[in-house]
């Protein structure tokens, strides 16, 4: 079984547009010009379990709607949606105790008390029995190096900090699919480099299954051997990086960021 199967999965926004003033509100209110647009156009997509793949795509892509209906935010207008056996949608705490998503530049963590206080919350949520959550905690913050400031109210961490201790409450219960969107934004070159190291060790560790959105191909390169370009909700390309940089026409020494552009300039142009 994949981890990830959709097949022309679908996602369309209906809104009302409206006139500027208040002649364009007043008629919008009994006459409304209903509009439509097309943010996931018949996406279809398998991963196995166990990958660490790269959805990438400029802003409006289409990735991050993508995203919210593989972890069940939003619900598909049509299309077949398959993740861990799950519905997503649906919201079952079976499908729920069994992912995970870090946002970059949103936090789950409580931002007057300490992690620690969180992680009691996220115990609590999961029922996660307390011998594995003492085993889970001291797991999580030996090998990411914060086992000296989960005590210490978020308010007061680093950034760098702060993002890894995000990881600690989202691995906590043992997810087997973590979504990463922008999970290193804004930290330094350090930072940045403990966090995909840590990624790493997770998949090869614990089997864990990744789907990673960033806007940094170092991210990418470091940690994808597949990669999924999505670009007006539609997938132009889904393969390696070597085959990319072929695919784009680059030399073979070109950075991801060059392959990229090349790329998407292709499709638009």
């Amino acid at each position: 079984m994949h981890a990830i199967s959709t097949t022309r999965l679908t996602k369309v926004y209906r809104y009302s547009e409206q006139e500027p003033g208040m002649k364009g509100a007043f008629k919008g209110l009994f006459k409304p010009v209903r509009r439509e647009r097309t943010a996931v156009d018949a996406l279809t997509l398998t991963v196995p379990k166990g990958q660490v793949i790269g959805l990438l795509g400029p802003n409006g892509a289409g990735k991050t709607t993508t995203i919210k209906m593989l972890c069940g935010l939003l619900r598909p207008t049509g299309g077949e949606l398959e993740v861990l056996g799950h519905q997503p949608h649906q919201r079952s705490f079976d499908f729920l105790s069994r992912i995970s998503v870090v946002f970059g530049q949103k936090s789950m963590l409580w931002w007057d008390v300490s992690t620690y206080d969180s992680l009691l919350i996220h115990r609590e949520m999961y029922a996660i029995p307390k011998p594995v959550f003492d085993a889970s905690v001291a797991e999580l913050t030996e090998r990411l190096d914060v086992a000296g400031l989960i005590n210490i109210p978020v308010r007061k961490l680093s950034l760098g900090q702060r993002m890894r201790c995000e990881l600690v409450l989202a691995l906590l219960h043992g997810p087997d699919l973590l979504f990463a969107d922008e999970p290193t934004v804004g930290l330094d070159v350090v930072a940045k480099l403990a966090l995909r190291n840590f990624l790493a060790e997770l998949n090869r560790d614990h089997g864990t299954t990744i789907v990673l959105t960033s806007h940094d191909m170092s991210d990418v390169a470091a940690l994808c051997r597949r990669i999924a370009l999505i670009d007006h909700g539609v997938i132009g390309f889904d393969g390696d990086l070597r085959e990319l940089r072929q695919r784009s026409g680059q030399h073979a020494d070109a950075d991801l960021d060059q392959v990229l552009a090349a790329m998407f300039q292709g499709r638009r142009s």
